[in-house]
């Protein structure tokens, strides 16, 4: 049973989506903030377990990104749709992430060897979006007014959301130029 934690709490984060969506639906973005922040842990949580415990396992190498993917789309979403972050910037975010699978998913079909190895430009982006939704809930819960920083970490995601999307596409192109 102590091998499935990782995978458990992956689990736990990606039954927590529904729940955080509902929250912000109903305006209730302090709680919002609870739960996305215990979402957050869970995702720092199983990483160190697995890697830890050596517990790491193919469901968890498969689930841990959807979770992640989940976890952000669903809010960044569901902020859009409140008019609490720009709608254009969710499609930006979700452009990016979908020509990154969709890259990955052709790359595949022309049988090239491929290892997916996050930049840093790509964690950086990952980091700045999530802090943005804590910035945006935190602000929304009343808890401090923090528009001016929105805003500055807005448009640090928009920046490294294309340049991480440039690096992969790169990338992509780099490995069917080198292979071919």
């Amino acid at each position: 049973m102590f091998a499935q934690i990782p995978n458990l709490l992956t689990l736990l984060r990606i039954l927590m989506v529904p729940v955080i969506v509902v929250l912000l639906n109903a305006h209730e973005y302090a709680y919002a903030l609870l739960l996305f922040t215990l979402a957050g842990i869970t995702d720092g949580l199983d990483g160190w377990v697995a890697k830890t415990y050596h517990l790491q396992s193919a469901m968890g190498a498969m689930l841990d990104p959807i979770a992640d993917k989940l976890l952000l789309v669903s809010t960044y979403t569901m902020l859009a749709v409140l008019g609490d972050i720009p709608f254009w910037l969710l499609v930006l975010v979700v452009f990016r992430d979908f020509m990154i699978v969709g890259g990955y998913w052709l790359l595949v079909a022309m049988d090239k060897k491929l290892e997916v190895q996050p930049s840093l430009i790509s964690k950086m982006n990952t980091f700045f979006q999530i802090l943005l939704v804590l910035l945006v809930l935190i602000d929304r819960a009343g808890w401090l007014m923090l528009d001016d920083v929105i805003y500055g970490v807005l448009l640090v995601v928009v920046s490294t959301t294309v340049l991480s999307g440039m690096g992969y596409v790169r990338a992509g192109i780099g490995r069917v130029s080198t292979e071919t």
